[in-house]
């Protein structure tokens, strides 16, 4: 399951209605190379990094917030191990290389708020660097404009659903997915 959307677009919070909903669900930790917040991230080193990429298993890497984030192939092996992923993501090219670099079943969703909600939440929370998560804001706009034929399995619209309604629908599309594959 990929989760994509702008920075404040409700993904850390429809992934713990998931998770509440099912405890197949659970929030994929990307490696994280850099500071700041760790709760969430499995946090690592540039050696660990340039270890990966030796072996060829980063999936997918992007630069953000002055750090590195990274899907790699062991992190996911152990995800899918465990139940059902949720990968987050704000980069169009992300969900692509996940897609073309891990051989799964993946459903996209995209979670979308408006620019002044990101603003509002992302102050209401207490970050610090609202400044940046706009500007992130505006790169995922951006990404979705350079990428009008992205066409995503649901889209939940996070001012008009709540966290339990996205996931329930989540949960749904998911379940119809799984039958049409076992049909």
């Amino acid at each position: 399951m990929v989760l994509y959307g702008p920075p404040a677009s409700g993904k850390d919070t429809v992934t713990a209605a998931l998770t509440e909903l099912s405890r197949r669900y659970a929030q994929f930790a990307r490696l994280k190379v850099g500071t700041g917040k760790s709760a969430g991230y499995r946090m690592g080193t540039a050696e660990q990094l340039r270890a990966l990429e030796s072996a060829g298993d980063v999936v997918y890497a992007n630069a953000r917030y002055g750090n590195t984030y990274v899907i790699d192939r062991p992190g996911l092996d152990a995800a899918f191990a465990a139940g059902v992923p949720v990968v987050h993501l704000g980069q169009v090219d992300g969900i692509g290389a996940l897609l073309d670099g891990y051989l799964a079943n993946w459903s996209v969703v995209l979670l979308w708020c408006p620019r002044e909600v990101t603003e509002q939440r992302s102050a209401g929370r207490g970050d610090s660097d609202t400044a940046a998560r706009l500007v992130a804001w505006d790169a995922t706009r951006e990404d979705l404009d350079a990428h009008p034929g992205r066409a995503w399995d649901l889209t939940v619209d996070t001012t008009e659903a709540t966290a339990q309604e996205a996931a329930r629908l989540i949960d749904q599309l998911l379940a119809q997915r799984a039958g049409a594959t076992s049909a």
